[in-house]
Formats: structure tokens, sequence, C-alpha cells
């Protein structure tokens, strides 16, 4: 199992799953959080998730330099929580495409880890259209970075009401970063 990629829309049981895959793992794991507690509301999701997570994982807390995170893991399994987060992050920072460019980059560096390797993102594109330029800017890299990560993933999952189904292939994505 290399890279898993788990997309679904907000409590639709990304997460959850995640951790329960991890605690299959005979390897120890790193969980590789990407959100920073920027109010109380995001302060106590955090706490709330941490405490799901068995004590003896180890976590980084690493809002963009995904890669760097990656590399301090080792051979153990690793869950990143969530690719949304990293690209608001990236976003906050930066253009669509260095975002763009680095999910490429990341991607690889993840689908390459000879340990198991998931990923949680949140589909946004089958929700409402966003009003601002903003919003809709964001819901199209993100779309964009999930593409770019289910095309490099080995499965990938799309999760509704607390359950999974497989996504299949659909061939060659060359240029799908740029759809």
């Amino acid at each position: 199992m290399a890279l898993t990629l788990l997309l679904g829309g907000a409590r639709s049981g990304k997460s959850d799953l995640a951790v329960r895959i991890g605690r299959t793992w005979s390897q120890p794991v790193t969980f590789v959080a990407t959100a920073t507690a920027g109010d109380p509301d995001m302060a106590a999701r955090i706490a709330r998730h941490r405490a799901e997570r068995p004590a003896s994982w180890t976590c980084i807390e690493e809002p963009l330099d995904i890669a760097g995170a990656l590399a301090e893991c080792g051979d153990g399994g690793v869950i990143v929580d969530c690719l949304t987060v990293w690209v608001a992050n990236l976003l906050d920072s930066g253009s669509p495409a260095t975002t763009l460019a680095a999910a490429e980059r990341v991607a690889a560096v993840a689908r390459s880890r000879e340990a198991p390797t998931l990923a949680v993102s949140n589909e946004v594109g089958l929700g409402v259209h966003p009003s601002s330029v903003r919003g809709r800017e964001f819901r199209d890299v993100l779309g964009r970075v999930n593409a770019i990560w289910a095309a490099a993933a080995e499965e990938a999952l799309f999760l509704v009401a607390g359950r999974a189904l497989a996504l299949d292939p659909v061939g060659p994505l060359e240029g799908m970063a740029g759809a």
C-alpha cells in the first residue's frame, strides 16, 4: 500500500477512516497536521482530533512544507490531514500556479515512499457555487490538487455518510491540473 487518497465532504468520515486505517499498520505512524489553531473553534477541533489518535503516534504540525514533514517520517506510515487546509495555507502565501506546482512535487514525494501514506482532502466541487472570486479560485485549485493526488495514488476513496466508494482511474491524466 503506497499512497492512498481519501476524499469527501465535511463530516463524511475521512479523518475517522484515516485513523482506523492507521491503527492497522504494523509500523510506527506519523500524523502530519496542516491546520493551525487560528481561532477557538479551530483549537477545539484540533484538540478533538488529537484526542482521537493513539498517544503512541508522532504528530508533526506543518501548515506548508508537507514534503519536509514526509522526509522526517522515516520508514513508518504517514497520515496527512488535510490537503484542503494545506491548499488554503499555500494560497494565502502564494499563487494558484505555485500551489499546483507544490501539489505535483509533494504528491510525487508521497507516492515514492515505500511505507503506507494516506492523505485526506475535501471534495468541495459538489456544493454551492462560491459567490466570491477567491472562493471560486480555492474550489478550482483544490479540485486540481485533488486530481493530482488521485492520479499519484495507488488507491483513491470517496467518502459519503461514513461509507467509502473506490474511485477508478480513467486513464492518463496529463493536463488534468490545467483543466
